[in-house]
């Protein structure tokens, strides 16, 4: 099965043994099931909320039970109260959902596991800059960060820890290369963005500037 870009740069992110891969807002577990082939010494969770997805998912695992040599495992839960297995390597993965829910699920995760390393894996659908500020406020770490252009649109990959020492910078560090007319185009329209959100007279903020800092550098 190939793998869209967007997930193919997550997958590709997964270099390290983990003990636990979690898999959530897999809709029809496509990452999951590359990543069954890609770290065969893992158990794979496929985690969605979406009872209709998992069974069918769940069905078509053990199908090709005999030719997946890795472990696995499917849980139809909300993501916030993901069952993370203590003292052992854990890396969670979320994609596909908007930056409001992402963050929430990430903070309840943290709540709930304040005691252990956290790793993820992010790709947010949108609010991007919201996303950063908000995981640099919880203490989170960069390991990696990549920018990732699919069917028109643009999607940052973010690698974090809680135990990560590089920080993570609110507009992006690592991910750009402005020589690239791909990240140039996402830039001018990061920027205007903002410059729009900006005009209205209640706003306060200038997002935008950071992000023309960025030409300079």
């Amino acid at each position: 099965m190939k793998l869209s870009s967007r997930l193919d740069t997550i997958k590709n992110k997964v270099t390290d043994h983990y003990d636990h891969i979690w898999d959530c807002c897999c809709d029809h577990g496509q990452l999951g099931v590359a990543l069954l082939s890609s770290q065969p010494k893992s158990v794979v969770h496929f985690v969605d909320v979406v009872d209709e997805l998992m069974v069918d998912l769940e069905s078509q695992l053990q199908k090709h039970a005999s030719a997946i040599q890795s472990q696995w495992q499917v849980h139809c839960m909300d993501v916030a109260n993901l069952p993370l297995v203590k003292g052992k390597k854990n890396l969670i993965i979320i994609a596909g959902v908007g930056g409001d829910l992402l963050i929430e699920l990430v903070r309840s995760i943290q709540t709930r596991n304040s005691d252990i390393e956290l790793e993820f894996i992010l790709c947010p659908v949108l609010h991007n800059y919201m996303v950063r500020c908000e995981l640099i406020e919880m203490g989170f770490g960069l390991l990696s960060e990549t920018l990732v252009k699919e069917n028109k649109r643009f999607y940052e990959v973010l690698h974090i820890s809680n135990q990560a020492a590089k920080p993570i910078a609110p507009v992006g560090s690592d991910m750009w290369n402005l020589s690239d007319s791909d990240h140039q185009e996402y830039l001018n329209k990061t920027i205007s963005h903002y410059q729009r959100m900006e005009a209205n007279p209640k706003c306060t903020s200038r997002v935008s500037e950071q992000y023309q800092e960025l030409i300079g550098k």
